[in-house]
């Protein structure tokens, strides 16, 4: 193991990766901008060190500044948690040219991954089921329509070097097609410098269902049952919950032994979530996510497995401490994203947080890097906090959620828990198995009942 981790992150993440550290021996090296200055959590690191200005590209984007940091602390290993230079390929490769040991896994994969058209080619190598459609860019207008046609319409138009919601376009009818494809592809080019687009079928009513993994650099890939994020708002997770309620544990089990064998294939290490659209009784493929998620608590919760212990020891080149036959899914796990940002019309709300009551109980868990009198800065994302509650079942969690809402404070800034408390309540949702519209259609109708 490495004696030293620069973790090039902040917030809830960063306090996790350094918890993580401390139950290692690890000592932590926790960088923060201007903007971060003075949040208690770069006292709870072994050392804190300015990289430069609150704007995220001077600071927390900034790989020669990051580098420049680990050198001037002594780290051997950088872990980038979620989120700004999680999976970038081009800083997975700086990281290995100056000797360092990057917590993720090696830039082939993650540039192979970053490119829907190459990782859809890949999963379907591995038998790992993708929607309907073309397996390479799309050619010219004639042959659009025909492979249109043959995929039967809706269809949908997406950036190959997109994600994250963004670069796509539903199109229902043969007249609209060509403008969808130019118009993606001009975008595609101007936001990820890639104007290769690509063809799917547009699924109208499904699930987002994800498979976490773990691989290590031993050629042993294991996964560790799968979440349901289908809580959306503008592809925005808001609620995570494992197991994935109704969907079958006979094709979870099918689907996650593809997606260890698919990590096996592009020699993937580390942590790693595949993505999935679930409908009809059937998984697609839409993406990977080379790194932790926000939302890997909750198959932590599940599995007992401490996801980011894995990561460093799988970095310091550890074979995994567990085989598939070990790993066993118990009770059932909820995740309420906490963002600073008004309820019902997700205007962020930036500012001093007067109190702060972080719930207790059996099964609750809570990650967050605030306290009472935390300035929330606004130059990053909203998140404040994550609230889980884990039970011996559906119903039981979801109970013991509703009660740990109850118990949280957050006084002198808007806050979404007001949504979450309303969202525990609903019939549906309590119900189990919403799709991916489900959020923002109620939000149409609380908005039309208001």
């Amino acid at each position: 193991m490495f004696e030293t981790l620069l973790i090039a992150n902040r917030g809830e993440i960063a306090l996790r990766i350094q918890r993580a550290c401390r139950l290692l021996g690890v000592r932590s090296v926790q960088v923060y901008s201007e903007g971060d200055r003075g949040a208690p959590y770069l006292d709870t690191a072994d050392e804190a060190v300015c990289i430069g200005p609150a704007a995220s590209r001077d600071s927390y984007l900034s790989i020669p500044r990051l580098l420049l940091a680990a050198e001037a602390t002594g780290a051997e290993a950088i872990h980038p948690g979620y989120g700004f230079l999680s999976e970038s390929a081009a800083f997975a490769e700086a990281v290995a040219a100056a000797g360092l040991i990057f917590v993720g896994p090696p830039a082939s994969a993650i540039r192979l991954m970053g490119d829907k058209v190459a990782a859809k080619r890949a999963m379907r190598e591995a038998g790992v089921p993708c929607v309907p459609g073309g397996d390479g860019p799309l050619p010219d207008d004639a042959a659009c329509r025909a492979l249109a046609e043959d995929i039967g319409y809706p269809v949908i138009v997406k950036a190959a070097g997109g994600g994250g919601g963004r670069g796509m376009r539903v199109v229902r009818a043969a007249q609209d097609l060509a403008e969808a494809v130019a118009t993606t592809r001009e975008e595609a080019g101007r936001a990820f410098g890639n104007p290769t687009v690509y063809m799917e079928k547009f699924l109208q009513a499904p699930r987002h269902v994800e498979i976490q993994v773990l691989a290590d650099a031993h050629g042993d890939a294991v996964w560790l049952g799968e979440r349901d994020c289908s809580l959306q708002r503008r592809h925005q997770k808001v609620v995570e919950e494992a197991p994935a309620p109704g969907v079958p544990r006979d094709l979870i089990a099918a689907v996650g032994a593809r997606c260890a064998e698919a990590c096996r294939r592009i020699g993937y290490r580390g942590a790693g979530t595949f993505e999935f659209l679930y409908e009809a009784g059937e998984l697609f493929f839409i993406e990977m996510n080379t790194r932790v998620q926000v939302e890997h608590p909750v198959t932590e919760l599940v599995t007992g497995i401490d996801i980011v212990e894995a990561q460093l020891r799988i970095a310091a080149g550890e074979p995994l401490a567990f085989r598939q036959e070990n790993i066993a899914c118990r009770g059932h796990a909820l995740e309420c994203r906490i963002n600073a940002e008004t309820p019902f019309d997700f205007r962020p709300s930036p500012g001093r947080i007067l109190r702060w009551r972080a719930p207790g109980g059996p099964g609750i868990r809570v990650e967050t890097h605030v306290e009472s009198g935390y300035t929330v800065p606004a130059h990053y994302d909203s998140m404040i906090a994550k609230v889980l509650a884990h039970g011996a079942d559906r119903a039981e969690a979801l109970h013991r959620m509703r009660g740990a809402l109850r118990q949280v404070v957050a006084e002198g800034i808007a806050t979404n828990l007001p949504l979450h408390r309303a969202i525990m309540d609903d019939p549906g949702f309590t119900a189990g198995g919403v799709g991916i519209h489900y959020l923002e259609d109620w939000l149409d109708r609380h908005s039309d009942d208001g």
